[in-house]
């Protein structure tokens, strides 16, 4: 009996801990796509929620209970609108300070809207995206916006295009070829080789033009911003309406948006590429 109760103790068995982890790690996943889709809607009432990422009201409830303990995300009472919370704010805002853009770019951002009269903004790039951090809006009443967080497609923005002109094409092709560049408008360059010719023409000028190839009715002109490395992390750029920006306007913004991306490069201790 000693002998089979010393067998019984010796014999290998699955640790609490190690039976945590999947299910730790799917509560995790599921939260944190909440609080993507929080963030993405600009507050959203719980059935939305449920019904956007595929799980159980129930579920849903439970999880967002827990982000608003941690501060993430806060729920109001009278419209049952779930929106972001102060701490993921924090978090945020955190992010920023480490890149000092958010910080540094306000007075070229200010500089440029007021020189050009249009709307001033800075994205960096993500994963193939680009993510708009900061502008500072036109005073004219028909303005372009651009929500801090705002996703968008690099291959039908300014910013984006900017960015791309200074990979390599392997480089590019690689990146988008995995994806569908999604046509917005019949500007759109929505297929490698026309993104390639356009890129060639970016690089010769020195700014990128998106020529309402995401919206219909609005132009931006942009130029990308370097880090240390002489790596483009971001771009600056200013759109408006595009009957207020007609061609002549754009070859004027040109060279201002540029300098506004060497000047903010230098001001973060970049390095410039050289040409």
């Amino acid at each position: 009996m000693a002998e089979r109760q010393e067998k019984t103790k010796g014999r290998p068995g699955r640790k609490p801990a190690e039976n945590a982890v999947p299910s730790s790690v799917q509560v995790l996943d599921r939260s944190l796509k909440l609080l993507e889709l929080v963030a993405e809607a600009d507050g959203a009432v719980l059935t939305e929620l449920a019904d956007q990422s595929g799980m159980a009201p129930s579920t849903v409830h439970r999880l967002l209970t827990s982000l608003a303990h941690h501060g993430m995300v806060t729920h109001d009472g009278e419209t049952g609108a779930w929106t972001i919370g102060v701490k993921a704010f924090e978090i945020g805002t955190a992010y920023l300070r480490f890149r000092k853009l958010g910080t540094i770019s306000r007075p070229f951002l200010k500089q440029l809207m007021e020189g050009c009269g249009e709307t001033a903004n800075i994205a960096i790039e993500d994963d193939g995206d680009v993510v708009f951090i900061s502008q500072v809006e036109s005073h004219a009443p028909m303005r372009a916006f651009f929500r801090p967080g705002r996703r968008g497609p690099i291959h039908a923005s300014g910013i984006g295009k900017a960015i791309l002109s200074t990979w390599p094409d392997a480089r590019i092709e690689a990146v988008l070829s995995g994806r569908s560049l999604q046509h917005f408008t019949d500007r759109t360059r929505d297929t490698i080789p026309m993104l390639l010719k356009d890129i060639e023409t970016i690089r010769t000028r020195g700014w990128s033009i998106d020529d309402e190839e995401h919206t219909l009715g609005m132009r931006c002109v942009a130029a990308p911003i370097f880090d240390e490395y002489g790596e483009a992390v971001a771009g600056i750029s200013v759109s408006g309406p595009a009957v207020r920006l007609p061609d002549s306007k754009i070859d004027a913004f040109g060279p201002l948006v540029k300098a506004a991306a060497e000047g903010l490069t230098k001001a973060m201790g970049g390095r410039l590429r050289k040409a």
